[in-house]
Protein backbone atom coordinates (compact mmCIF):
# COMPACT_ATOMS: atom_id res chain seq x y z
CA UNK A 1 0.00 0.00 0.00
CA UNK A 2 1.33 3.41 -1.01
CA UNK A 3 1.33 6.21 1.52
CA UNK A 4 2.48 9.80 1.19
CA UNK A 5 2.48 11.80 4.41
CA UNK A 6 3.06 15.55 4.37
CA UNK A 7 4.25 17.62 7.29
CA UNK A 8 5.63 21.07 7.98
CA UNK A 9 2.66 23.29 7.21
CA UNK A 10 1.46 26.02 9.50
CA UNK A 11 0.99 29.73 10.00
CA UNK A 12 3.78 32.07 8.96
CA UNK A 13 4.06 35.83 8.54
CA UNK A 14 4.63 37.39 5.11
CA UNK A 15 8.29 37.18 4.19
CA UNK A 16 8.79 34.09 6.32
CA UNK A 17 9.85 30.55 5.43
CA UNK A 18 8.56 27.03 5.81
CA UNK A 19 9.84 23.64 4.76
CA UNK A 20 7.35 20.98 3.80
CA UNK A 21 8.25 17.31 3.92
CA UNK A 22 6.60 14.33 2.27
CA UNK A 23 7.60 10.89 3.49
CA UNK A 24 6.60 7.95 1.37
CA UNK A 25 6.20 4.21 1.69
CA UNK A 26 5.28 1.55 -0.80
CA UNK A 27 7.05 3.22 -3.72
CA UNK A 28 10.60 4.22 -4.60
CA UNK A 29 10.70 7.99 -5.08
CA UNK A 30 13.61 7.89 -7.51
CA UNK A 31 11.38 6.04 -9.99
CA UNK A 32 8.57 8.59 -9.84
CA UNK A 33 8.04 12.19 -10.81
CA UNK A 34 7.60 13.78 -7.38
CA UNK A 35 5.67 16.99 -7.12
CA UNK A 36 4.05 19.51 -4.85
CA UNK A 37 0.66 20.96 -5.75
CA UNK A 38 -1.51 23.48 -3.98
CA UNK A 39 -5.19 24.21 -3.87
CA UNK A 40 -7.40 26.97 -2.49
CA UNK A 41 -11.16 26.67 -1.93
CA UNK A 42 -13.12 26.64 -5.16
CA UNK A 43 -10.05 26.43 -7.38
CA UNK A 44 -8.25 23.63 -9.14
CA UNK A 45 -5.16 21.97 -7.76
CA UNK A 46 -2.10 23.53 -9.41
CA UNK A 47 1.46 22.33 -9.78
CA UNK A 48 3.95 24.23 -7.63
CA UNK A 49 7.13 22.25 -8.28
CA UNK A 50 8.24 18.85 -9.58
CA UNK A 51 11.45 16.85 -9.62
CA UNK A 52 12.64 13.78 -11.51
CA UNK A 53 16.20 12.45 -11.53
CA UNK A 54 17.58 15.84 -10.57
CA UNK A 55 15.61 17.86 -13.07
CA UNK A 56 13.16 20.39 -11.63
CA UNK A 57 10.20 22.41 -12.80
CA UNK A 58 8.52 25.32 -11.03
CA UNK A 59 5.41 27.39 -11.42
CA UNK A 60 6.30 30.91 -12.50
CA UNK A 61 4.77 32.32 -9.32
CA UNK A 62 7.27 30.51 -7.08
CA UNK A 63 10.47 30.60 -9.15
CA UNK A 64 13.33 31.97 -7.12
CA UNK A 65 11.45 31.53 -3.83
CA UNK A 66 10.69 27.80 -3.59
CA UNK A 67 13.06 24.86 -3.93
CA UNK A 68 12.10 21.22 -4.34
CA UNK A 69 14.53 18.47 -3.38
CA UNK A 70 14.57 14.79 -2.56
CA UNK A 71 16.41 12.49 -0.20
CA UNK A 72 16.07 9.14 -1.93
CA UNK A 73 17.67 7.29 0.96
CA UNK A 74 14.83 8.53 3.18
CA UNK A 75 12.19 8.35 0.44
CA UNK A 76 11.32 11.94 1.24
CA UNK A 77 10.66 15.00 -0.88
CA UNK A 78 10.94 18.54 0.46
CA UNK A 79 9.65 21.94 -0.52
CA UNK A 80 11.62 24.84 0.90
CA UNK A 81 9.46 27.94 0.72
CA UNK A 82 11.03 31.35 1.26
CA UNK A 83 9.68 34.89 0.99
CA UNK A 84 6.18 33.59 1.53
CA UNK A 85 3.30 35.85 0.59
CA UNK A 86 -0.41 35.78 1.46
CA UNK A 87 -1.17 34.45 -2.02
CA UNK A 88 0.84 31.33 -1.17
CA UNK A 89 -1.86 30.38 1.34
CA UNK A 90 -3.27 27.01 0.31
CA UNK A 91 -3.41 23.33 1.10
CA UNK A 92 -0.22 21.78 -0.25
CA UNK A 93 -0.30 18.22 -1.56
CA UNK A 94 2.53 15.80 -2.26
CA UNK A 95 2.21 13.80 -5.49
CA UNK A 96 3.97 10.82 -7.04
CA UNK A 97 3.41 9.97 -10.69
CA UNK A 98 4.58 7.12 -12.87
CA UNK A 99 2.15 6.03 -15.53
CA UNK A 100 -0.39 4.63 -14.89
CA UNK A 101 -0.06 5.37 -11.17
CA UNK A 102 -0.82 8.71 -9.55
CA UNK A 103 -0.65 8.99 -5.76
CA UNK A 104 -1.56 11.86 -3.43
CA UNK A 105 -0.90 12.74 0.16
CA UNK A 106 -3.58 14.08 2.48
CA UNK A 107 -2.38 17.66 2.25
CA UNK A 108 -0.98 20.17 4.70
CA UNK A 109 -2.29 23.69 5.27
CA UNK A 110 0.00 26.66 4.74
CA UNK A 111 -1.33 30.03 5.88
CA UNK A 112 0.61 33.24 5.28
CA UNK A 113 -0.80 36.06 7.33
CA UNK A 114 0.24 38.82 9.65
Amino acid sequence: QVQLVESGGGLVQPGGSLRLSCAGSGITFSSYVMGWYRQTPGKQRDLVAAIFRGGTNYADSVKGRFTISTDNAKNTVYLQMNSLQPEDTAVYYCNAQRWPNNYWGQGTQVTVSS
